[in-house]
């Protein structure tokens, strides 16, 4: 007697639509509820980080409440040095924006003071106009006298507007900046100290988990992993910062310690954070030697440390199991950069190394994994 066909085939046929609606519906959840969900990601990622000190504090009798509040505090602390030390020079380059901006309006100006001087007609164009009047029916006088010069540029006009709208938009997001953060420390805390009991009792009381000590052991494991990634490129790119703003500072550049900042924060950014970090430097060499080949001195000092860093130091810390594929990662980065912004592009990678370790640890989607790893 012949087995009867299994429809495995026209579930899979039904199943695709469903899987594509569901990821759109993910995708514009994402997007619309971006205020609400980039704080709760961006703590979660931070209460992985200190989980588990929080738990090694707690296996020395110390209790949650305390080691959290001491461990966000030690966080917060570097942080709030560093605003305290940026300050200063972020308004001296948010006040030199507008000056650049000036100097960069005054050589359009120039370039199309040029270019209006080879559009005007000569004075023998002008007779030649008025030559040929077709027997005095326009007598109309040559159109050079009629040339006003143009006051301000379209373009000078839009660039200055540019440079005001910039000012005015850090200073609109700056209260709503402050309760974000308010808003992250809290929702850390919580995480810190209540998530390990909110996930106890979700394990006990889901009635589809039979074998709860699997789960514990693979949720134990996925966040051992995912907390020594993170901590670990948090400091590489630390190191890579402190290593620039000292190098920086050592041949005098001005403001070692912002750029040396800059330079941490955007190696986060694989591949397109090194371009941004360089293409920064450019400019404050420009800025600070003028057109010279000692303006190239900071973006090339950066290059070098970053390629120390990406070739080397990272594969040699990581191993090639962290390793992605760079097609993937700047999709990716793209993905999140129109989602979420520029926080979104340094969330990316730290999302998709999630994913990924997720995928590997659940034994799932095989070819999925084998696509970012390849």
């Amino acid at each position: 007697m012949q087995p009867l066909p299994t429809d495995t085939p026209l579930k899979t046929k039904r199943t695709e639509p469903a899987l594509w609606l569901l990821a759109l519906g993910v995708l514009y959840t994402l997007y619309f509820a971006q205020t609400l969900l980039l704080p709760v990601v961006v703590t979660s990622l931070i209460a992985l980080m200190l989980s588990p000190l929080v738990g090694a504090l707690q296996h020395a009798h110390v209790p949650r409440t305390i080691s959290a509040f001491l461990l966000v505090s030690t966080l917060i602390a570097p942080f709030t040095f560093l605003a305290s030390e940026l300050a200063e020079p972020a308004q001296k380059w948010v006040k030199l924006v507008p000056e650049l901006t000036q100097h960069l309006t005054e050589q359009i100006d120039s370039l199309s003071d040029a270019m209006d001087g080879e559009n005007k007609p000569t004075e023998v164009q002008a007779k030649d106009n008025k030559s040929f009047s077709f027997f005095g029916l326009f007598d109309e006088k040559p159109s050079v006298s009629k040339i006003e010069p143009n006051t301000e540029n379209t373009v000078t006009q839009r660039i200055k507007q540019g440079g005001m709208e910039l000012m005015i938009s850090m200073l609109a997001t700056t209260p709503m900046i402050l309760a974000q953060l308010a808003t992250g420390i809290i929702l850390t805390l919580f995480l810190l100290i209540f998530g390990p009991s909110l996930f106890e009792a979700f394990i006990q009381h889901f009635p589809k988990i039979t074998d709860k000590g699997k789960v514990r052991n693979l949720v134990a494991t996925i966040q051992k992993e995912l907390s020594r990634y993170i901590v670990t490129v948090s400091i590489i790119n630390a190191g890579l910062g402190l290593s620039t703003a000292l190098t920086l500072y050592i041949i005098g550049i001005e403001d070692a310690l912002l750029w040396g900042v800059l330079a941490g924060l955007l190696n986060f950014i694989p591949y397109v954070g090194s371009l941004i970090g360089a293409t920064i430097l450019t400019l404050a060499g420009l800025v600070q030697f003028g057109v010279q080949l000692t303006a190239l001195i900071p973006p090339g000092v950066y290059f070098l440390l970053n390629l120390v860093e990406s070739q080397f130091i990272t594969p040699t810390v990581l191993g090639r199991n962290m390793q992605l594929n760079p097609l993937i990662v700047v999709l990716w980065l793209l993905v999140w950069g129109w989602l979420w912004g520029a926080v979104g592009v340094l969330l990316a990678v730290p999302l998709l190394v999630c994913i990924k370790l997720a995928l590997d640890q659940l034994n799932i989607w095989t070819h999925w994994l084998k696509i970012i790893e390849a």
